[in-house]
């Protein structure tokens, strides 16, 4: 019970982790899509015009920010049902069943493999981005702020920022999961271990009414006396 309370515990933390995290990721792409009137800087590139010094941007698939709002909102749900249902079984003094256990697995193995994805979208598209920022500022972290595309009419005030969180939340919610897959597959290793136990003993409780039936049909069919421990007249 020790064990279970503390996997238990530990499965509620990370899942709470896991919620806050996933906010990390929603929020800053949902207000840099807003600002960047629907486009996405992921993987997008341009050319800087000498003339008026603006970037004429090729604006690369929004499905790179969507997919990884996408994932942002499935982590924040599934989060979020998990620490109910978690809490309950806390509240209530019991556990997942084994298929539950399993389900729990599979789910988070699921899960992994999506966000680190997401993650490594933001990763590899912001660094793309940030190339071409370079090419006229020192840094990326300058081209925030500045009216570098005025055609488009995007706000690029806080897309250092946005883009940032949202790897930082990508990253550590990829992290966050990979620990909640561990303690689920502990879980469910302890599962596997009782239904062992259960079987062994069901099998030696079976081996021991065997052998005491036999011993009884022996007694039946030979001398009572010679069954009768020693000592006994």
């Amino acid at each position: 019970m020790a064990l279970t309370n503390v996997l238990l515990l530990s499965q509620i933390a990370g899942y709470v982790i896991a919620f806050i995290l996933s906010v990390c990721i929603v929020v800053p792409m949902s207000f840099h899509q807003e600002e960047f009137k629907g486009h996405c800087l992921l993987f997008s590139t341009g050319v800087w015009q000498e003339t008026d010094g603006q970037f004429s941007v090729q604006w690369a698939s929004q499905a790179y920010c969507n997919y990884t709002i996408f994932v942002g909102v499935l982590l924040f749900v599934v989060s979020a049902v998990q620490i109910y249902r978690m809490s309950m079984f806390f509240y209530k003094g019991t556990d997942s069943s084994f298929l539950s256990a399993f389900i729990d697995v599979v789910a988070n193995i699921f899960l992994c493999a999506m966000v680190v994805l997401a993650a490594m979208m933001i990763t590899l598209g912001f660094l793309v981005w940030c190339d071409e920022m370079t090419q006229r500022f020192p840094s990326c972290e300058v081209a925030s702020g500045k009216a570098i595309d005025k055609k488009d009419g995007i706000d690029t005030t806080g897309f250092y920022i946005e883009m940032g969180t949202a790897q930082f939340g990508a990253w550590a919610s990829w992290a966050c999961w990979v620990g909640l897959t561990v303690f689920a597959i502990l879980k469910l290793c302890r599962y596997h271990q009782l239904e062992n136990m259960r079987v062994s003993m069901y099998r030696e409780r079976q081996r021991l009414i065997n052998g005491a039936s036999v011993m009884g049909e022996s007694c039946s069919s030979a001398n009572q006396a010679s069954c009768q421990p020693p000592g006994i007249m």
